[in-house]
Parts: C-alpha cells; structure tokens; sequence
C-alpha cells in the first residue's frame, strides 16, 4: 500500500519488557510509517497495552530501541507528548467535569490545538457541550476520548482497545471515525483484540502472541499466505469420518462441528472433484455447501494454535 512509501514515524526493535517474573513482551520489532493505520492484534494478555505504554513514554523498557516521531520516549516525553495523540485503554475524567471543560482542559497542555468546536463538531458532541461527563453513555465517552487524543493535531494517534466493551452499533461509529482518520491519511496504531476491527481499519496488522509478532503484513497478504487453503462446510446424508475426508486429495484439514464438516482445501477444484467421487463411491449424499475464502481468524489460528478469543 501507498503508507509505505512514507517515511518511519514508529521505530521499535528488539523491545523486551517484564514485571516481576512475567515477560510481557519478548523481543518484538515492527515499524509504523507516515499516513498507514498499523494494527496489533492479539488477545488480552499478549503485550500489545504495554507496547503502546512505552510508545507514549508511560513506561520504561526494558530492552531494545525504540523511536517516535524522531523522539526517544524515555528521554523525551516532554517533546513527544505534543506531537502524539493518545486514547488509553480507560479514559477516566472527573464525574463533573462538562465535555466543552475538558477540551479546553487538555487544549491547554498542547503549543498546538484545534479550535474546541470544531473538534466537538466533528465528533458529535456539540449537543453534549454542557453535560457532565457522568452522564455520557458509553459510546459518548469513547467519542470524547478520541477528541482529547485529536485536540493536538497529532503527527501520531495512538489507540488502545478504542471499541472494548462497547456493543456493536456503536462500535460500528466508532469504525466510522476511525475511517475518516484513515482517510485523511493521519498515521494511527490501533490495538485490538476484535478480527473485524483489525481486518476493517488497519493497511498492516502485526499479530501478536505471548509478547512476540508472529506474522506481520498487510490483511490480505496475510490471509493469502496462510497455508489453510479455502474454508467449504460440508453436510450429508449420512455421518462420515473425519479421516477419510481428511484423506481426500486437495483437503489439508477437517474437523467436525455443528453436524457439518470443515475442510481446508487447497485447490480447492480438486479438492471437490475427490469429495463427490468419494460421497458417489459411499452412496452418501451433498446434501448443503458453502465456500468461503480464509480469514484474519484462520490465520491467527494458524499462527499461534488456538482462537484469539481462548
């Protein structure tokens, strides 16, 4: 994609981090460059809050280098906050404080601010511009958040888990703003534990597992490297076992599940000519088959043997 070609904004190598006896992140390198929306995906627990802490300069690594915005976080915090945008994973504000009192609030910590309404226009919060923050709802906080880590004018946006815990109409405005992010070609690392989100929003994603990047690349070059071929959900007349379809040429895998089999094939033509000669040589019969292509989920399978969601 065209975010390649821009210059490194993010420069992280060999970056380790531990508390106590736990190594939350172990070894990890990537690089995030000018106008890309760059993904980490992963489940909770994998590294990808402590990543994105010491990229703001909240926390100390413990090995590696890392570089933002030409900056040092550790060194230069200072520097980088007014250059970076950042919505953390619980944004918690004062019960009392009003919407329009916590813009100017944090305008006031930046050399470089956007005029307070129009960031509320643009965000949806005009009407919302006297009312406590106690009385958002859930999507309205989340909103506000993403305004406060825009106020700036960020060279960076840096969001953690932006749609957790939200339901999915409002994730889905949440999607909507972080689009016109992309759109606008404003660099944004984004972590997130949802498939959708990482497949919907991001140029690249790096999946991250147990504190380490196991597959980095654009969704598509992802999915087409995996080596779990097309997804078909068979069902028959009558029960089979799984290793004879298993066996079948072109079938990498198959597993049962909901009274239906679930080949990975690969190709698939040939895979389907064997499956109906073999359902012909055993008077069974196709009764139902849907083909769908592998996802961002099979390859996160793949990758680290479990769903991201386990």
């Amino acid at each position: 994609m065209g975010a390649r070609n821009g210059s490194a904004i993010v420069q992280v190598s060999g970056l380790r981090k531990s508390y106590d006896d736990v190594e939350a992140i172990r070894g990890i390198s990537f690089e995030i460059h000018e106008g890309e929306v760059f993904g980490l995906l992963g489940p909770n627990g994998a590294g990808k809050t402590s990543t994105i802490e010491i990229l703001e300069g909240l926390r100390q690594p413990d090995a590696g280098t890392v570089r933002v915005c030409g900056l040092e976080p550790a060194r230069e915090s200072e520097r980088l906050k007014q250059r970076i945008g950042a919505q953390l994973q619980n944004t918690i504000l004062p019960d009392k404080i009003r919407v329009e009192e916590a813009l100017n609030l944090f305008s006031s910590f930046y050399e470089r601010t956007v005029a307070v309404d129009q960031i509320m226009e643009r965000f949806g919060l005009t009407e919302k511009r006297r009312a406590f923050y106690e009385t958002l709802s859930g999507g309205q906080k989340q909103r506000l958040a993403l305004a406060l880590a825009l106020v700036n004018t960020p060279e960076l946006v840096l969001l953690d888990e932006p749609t957790a815990g939200l339901d999915a109409m409002v994730r889905r405005d949440i999607y909507a703003l972080i689009e016109q992010l992309r759109a606008e070609r404003r660099t944004v690392l984004l972590t997130t534990h949802y498939i959708e989100e990482a497949e919907r929003l991001c140029d690249r994603v790096a999946i991250v597992d147990h504190g380490q990047i196991v597959a980095i690349g654009t969704p598509r070059e992802l999915v087409s490297g995996s080596g779990s071929g097309t997804r078909l959900e068979v069902r028959v007349e009558k029960p089979v076992e799984v290793g004879q379809l298993r066996a079948l040429e072109g079938v990498h895998d198959c597993r049962e599940a909901d009274g239906a089999y679930w080949l990975h094939a690969q190709p698939v033509t040939k895979a389907l000519v064997a499956l109906i000669h073999f359902l012909e040589d055993q008077n069974n019969t196709l009764t139902d088959l849907h083909i769908s292509q592998p996802s961002l989920e099979d390859v996160f399978v793949e990758m680290t043997g479990r769903k991201i969601d386990e």
